[in-house]
């Protein structure tokens, strides 16, 4: 019987996503193809990705996305409900912060959303959004690394 030929890909939820340049270097590294779905508003071009342009509609970019998804494929997203159906999906995502969305931690990240998005309802705020910092990038491209390295090696 032949071996199924295992071919990875990286999709970015890119509209506002801070790691892209990160994404795109690794991804030359290990000659992954790159395809970053952004909304009409946004403007980006890089001679190495697929630069998917969608509508404006409401979750139209993030419902692209996951359309193109296969098993295996790596998804970044800040978006929890795009990772919870990349993971449905048999796929891996993970945060630009540098964390892997898992069903083990999922539910609990979706709980933290809708209480979050309550108390701004109820103009209330847990704290301000700190500046992104250097070490956020390090760990997201650690981890990124990481994740890489044992999805190619999940053939094996």
């Amino acid at each position: 019987m032949k071996k199924e030929m295992f071919i990875i890909k990286i999709l970015v939820d890119g509209d506002a996503c801070p790691v892209k340049n990160i994404i795109i270097k690794v991804a030359k590294e290990y000659k992954i193809s790159v395809d970053i779905f952004i909304d009409s508003s946004h403007i980006y071009e890089n001679d190495y990705c697929n630069i998917i342009t969608i509508g404006k509609g409401k979750d139209a970019v993030d419902f692209a996305l996951i359309n193109k998804t296969n098993k295996n494929d790596i998804i970044i997203t800040a978006d929890y409900g795009v990772a919870t159906m990349a993971i449905s999906k048999n796929a891996s995502a993970i945060h630009p912060n540098g964390f892997i969305y898992t069903n083990d931690n999922i539910n609990r990240l979706l709980m933290e959303r809708h209480l979050s998005g309550q108390a701004r309802r109820a103009k209330k705020r847990y704290s301000k959004i700190k500046k992104r910092t250097t070490d956020q990038d390090i760990k997201f491209e650690n981890t990124f690394r990481k994740l890489i390295i044992d999805t190619l090696n999940h053939e094996n």
